[in-house]
């Protein structure tokens, strides 16, 4: 009985390890900085956007 909840832990924590391994070999990586200034600059495209073709 003992045995079965020592193994436990250690396989679900094998697995987290390995499910981050796979998510940092996928998708681009980004810095946060650009992240912030593409939210930015579409917020003030899409408030200009309002200004130049209002929707009365």
């Amino acid at each position: 009985m003992a045995d079965q909840g020592k193994n436990v832990g250690f396989q679900s924590a094998a697995g987290l390890i390995r499910y981050f391994e796979e998510e940092k070999s996928k998708g681009p990586k980004l810095d946060p900085k650009l992240v912030i200034y593409i939210a930015i600059i579409g917020g003030i495209i899409i408030e200009l956007l309002k200004v130049w073709w209002p929707i009365h």
